[in-house]
């Protein structure tokens, strides 16, 4: 994707310049919450949804790579690649990326995920131009050079090592580990020691290569945005890098499923000297394309999702015995994963994974009551419209949509969604998924015969 060569245009042989498509996918009121779709030659999707009453605007890029299109040897590459990228490029070093942002007051970050990456910039409406051309610059032009790499693996195992300070965020990627085993979804998005260690700038750069063509990017860019402005922008930036040739690319399709084997059953467990234990109960959930997200999502408000949930009120309002407890879902193309984390006392584990148990056997055997539907209906509506309030969560929510699914839903039927989920469709879901075999992965300092008693919380 990356181009030194002064001549090159990004422009068709024949000197006609190709025709972008560009389609409306939801109409909002008087132009506002309007998202519309350009793909231009080449392959490189440019999506935008205007909200002319905000003064900032948030510009992404989303790369179709995660940790998952790893080998083991590649282990936390594409990770190590979102470092590299603000390492400088043909126009810009580190210093002229960070400052043209700070200087404008903006905001710059990425962030790497098992499907995909994102790099994205928050500025000033006004500022949108800079934003689009420093992020397109570090895309198509990023020199990934081989001292940049050296120093920044010193920075990675920096964060690895932040990482494993912290149980109650390294308990997820053990228990991914304890689900997945050695499938790439079971391997950290960080990397190892080891893989981090071995990967060498070559390999990176090759990597950079298969992975950031513009066919696998989306451009996403929400705020108060003129589409067909930036739509020209982004365009003369991937052309200025050389990066449209192909005028003939289409752009890739979401990613297919791959049929990954969960464990049932199964118990690790990571001895540390900490003041807590930090468990993840959970079972093999839904891939993100299922129809039944919707029910899940439900399902797992009024299971773990806030302070009326019976998780919170079990485990810590009748009983104390953790201060943090909640559910989650996580779903990928062809799978999924539910948890139900805690942290408590290395005492208290048993207690805590007993009630936790008790609660999904109980809920997949019974189903939750009416009431407890409708409340988590009703907090999930609400929450779903509070997260999108700023420019940032409305740019990751049509990057990620056009990324992971091919198309746009807006906040009303999404909305719609959640409220014609029913109390069938509801325990009918708490069945197939709590019914399973949990899996259990626990970082603690737990003692011979506490260790060997965890067995009974997935027996």
């Amino acid at each position: 994707m990356t181009s030194r060569s002064s001549k090159a245009t990004g422009r068709p042989s024949s000197g006609a310049r190709a025709v972008a498509r560009t389609q409306t996918l939801i109409k909002g009121m008087n132009g506002i919450g309007t998202v519309r779709k350009t793909t231009l030659p080449g392959g490189l999707r440019v999506v935008t949804e205007t909200l002319p009453s905000v003064r900032s605007a948030t510009f992404g890029i989303w790369a179709h790579v995660g940790s998952r299109d790893e080998t083991p040897s590649l282990n936390g590459a594409t990770h190590y690649l979102e470092h590299l990228l603000f390492k400088g490029t043909n126009r810009r070093s580190a210093l002229d990326i960070s400052s043209a942002l700070d200087a404008v007051g903006g905001e710059m970050n990425a962030f790497t995920a098992k499907e995909y990456t994102c790099y994205y910039a928050r500025v000033l409406d006004t500022d949108l131009p800079l934003a689009i051309d420093v992020v397109c610059d570090m895309l198509t032009g990023s020199l990934i050079r081989e001292e940049d790499v050296d120093v920044e693996r010193g920075a990675i195992l920096e964060e690895i090592a932040m990482t494993e300070d912290d149980p109650g965020d390294c308990v997820h990627d053990l228990f991914a580990h304890t689900m997945f085993g050695d499938n790439a979804l079971g391997r950290p998005v960080l990397g190892t020691v080891d893989t981090v260690n071995a990967l060498t700038a070559d390999r990176i750069r090759r990597f950079y290569k298969k992975h950031y063509d513009p066919t696998h990017l989306v451009v996403a860019c929400a705020g108060n945005v003129d589409h067909n402005k930036v739509v020209r922008q982004v365009r003369a930036a991937f052309e200025k890098a050389g990066a449209l040739r192909n005028t003939d690319a289409q752009p890739i399709a979401p990613r297919a499923g791959r049929r990954t084997i969960r464990a049932l059953g199964k118990v690790e467990l990571l001895a540390r000297k900490t003041e807590q234990a930090h468990v993840v109960l959970g079972m093999p959930g839904l891939a993100r394309t299922d129809d039944r997200r919707w029910a899940m999502g439900v399902l797992n408000t009024a299971l773990g999702g806030g302070m009326s949930s019976r998780l919170f009120q079990e485990v810590r309002e009748k009983r104390g015995l953790a201060y943090s407890v909640y559910s989650y879902t996580s779903g990928f193309a062809d799978c999924g994963l539910f948890g139900v984390y805690a942290g408590c006392r290395p005492s208290q584990v048993h207690d805590v994974l007993r009630i936790c148990r008790d609660e999904l056997d109980h809920v997949a055997h019974n189903g939750l009551s009416d009431e407890e539907i409708a409340r988590a209906i009703g907090q999930l509506r609400g929450s779903t419209v509070l997260g999108l309030e700023d420019t940032g969560a409305l740019m990751n929510r049509i990057g990620k949509s056009e990324l992971c699914w091919g198309e746009q839903m807006s906040v009303d039927d999404m909305l719609a969604k959640i409220a014609a989920v029913t109390p069938d469709e509801v325990r009918s879901v708490a069945r197939d998924i709590l019914g399973q075999r949990p899996s259990l992965s626990v970082i603690g300092p737990l003692k011979d015969k506490q260790a060997a008693r965890l067995h009974d919380a997935v027996a």
